[in-house]
């Protein structure tokens, strides 16, 4: 045990978003589970849930007790703090140093120990207006921000409203209702949307050339290794000639500064060809998984996480003439292009897969990263 915990090696079953390594005596993250955990921090860090949304929010991500319902309170605070996701192994009450990756970042791991602190304080009640929406658009005619406040409507409804600041100057633009923005937010969204069956496919084929990628680089490293422990051989024997005196110092100096610079650009290239997997893999997986997301907003009514998606999916929100408009990256662009060229208004599964099989061109352009060509 005391040998198990010096090495860093974690003593028990892997906690979720990790599974046990048996070759290595260890657990890593697994690839799909620790995404829905880093999802569950950054959701409860911005204050998108309570405890109990976030509860249902991993039950839909499949994070469920063992007869299948959400988890409790409890449980999911106890997850929301599990110092195993900073690369931390317990033992008897006391926290050990891992030789594990860790799947957060301390900042997003303190943020959320903060926020559940806060909400453990008794707070005093307030009125709160819950404007969603604030902070999200500028007005189209003059650039200033758009602002929220209630009104009551002739029968003495109450509703809330959105309109320019007028920080600019004279500004000519009228108001719009809530549910009205919500639903022109929720199009723009459906409409670069990932439907489930192109995610898949697409998804299907990021992994093949993942795999092509991992074999490529694999044999590249290898031959690489190969020459530079060659280099190193070299070096070995030009500096047992150097000692030997049979070689003159000015020769062993020139032969020594190529085989230097010839290991120098090998390792250069080992740590290029490690970066270059890792530059277009995970963000071309992101946004394919974030394009599915966009689907399932569409139909929400958490128009916090709405706003919060928008602001990071979404570029140059602005409103005129009670109208919305987004701008959004090249791919999501060519998807709704896509789908408005070819979904019919209504399709069987069938005719769905026929209809969203993408060729590898088109899959192509769905990298934001621009690395795959």
């Amino acid at each position: 045990m005391r040998q198990k915990l010096r090495r860093g090696e974690w003593l028990t079953r892997a906690p979720f978003g990790y599974v046990n390594n048996p070759r290595t005596r260890n657990i890593e993250p697994d690839a799909v589970k620790s995404r829905i955990i880093v999802r569950a921090y950054e959701e409860y860090g911005k204050g998108l849930h309570t405890l109990v949304s976030l509860a249902q929010f991993l039950s839909e991500h499949g994070v469920t007790t063992l007869a299948g319902t959400p988890l409790g309170k409890a449980s999911v605070a106890r997850l929301l703090s599990n110092r195993a996701y900073l690369g931390f192994t317990k033992h008897k009450g006391e926290f050990f140093s891992g030789s594990f990756v860790p799947i957060l970042s301390p900042t997003l791991f303190e943020a959320v120990q903060k926020r559940l602190e806060e909400r453990a304080r008794p707070r005093h009640s307030r009125v709160s207006h819950d404007f969603p929406f604030t902070g999200l658009f500028r007005c189209g005619e003059c650039s200033s921000m758009i602002t929220a406040q209630w009104a009551t409507g002739r029968w003495g409804s109450k509703y809330r409203y959105y309109r320019c600041t007028k920080k600019n100057g004279v500004c000519l633009q009228k108001y719009l209702q809530e549910d009205a923005l919500a639903f022109q937010i929720k199009g723009q969204l459906q409409s670069v949307s990932l439907p489930d069956d192109w995610a898949d496919y697409m998804l299907g084929k990021m992994e093949n050339w993942d795999k092509e990628d991992k074999l490529s680089s694999g044999n590249r490293t290898e031959r690489m290794k190969t020459n530079r422990k060659e280099i190193e051989r070299k070096l070995d024997a030009l500096v047992d000639l150097h000692l030997n005196g049979d070689i003159e110092r000015e020769m062993y100096l020139a032969k020594k500064d190529v085989l230097m610079r010839q290991k120098l650009s090998l390792d250069t290239d080992l740590s290029s060809v490690r970066r270059g997997r890792k530059n277009w893999v995970e963000p071309l997986r992101k946004w394919i998984l974030d394009s599915q997301h966009a689907g399932f907003l569409a139909s929400s009514t958490n128009y916090a996480e709405i706003r919060e998606f928008v602001r990071s999916f979404g570029t140059n929100p602005a409103l005129k003439d009670k109208t919305i408009s987004i701008s959004f990256c090249p791919p999501s662009e060519f998807a709704r292009t896509r789908k408005t060229d070819f979904i019919p208004s209504t399709y069987s599964a069938p005719l769905a897969r026929a209809i969203f099989s993408l060729t590898n061109e088109e899959v192509l352009k769905c990298d934001p990263t621009g690395n795959r060509t």
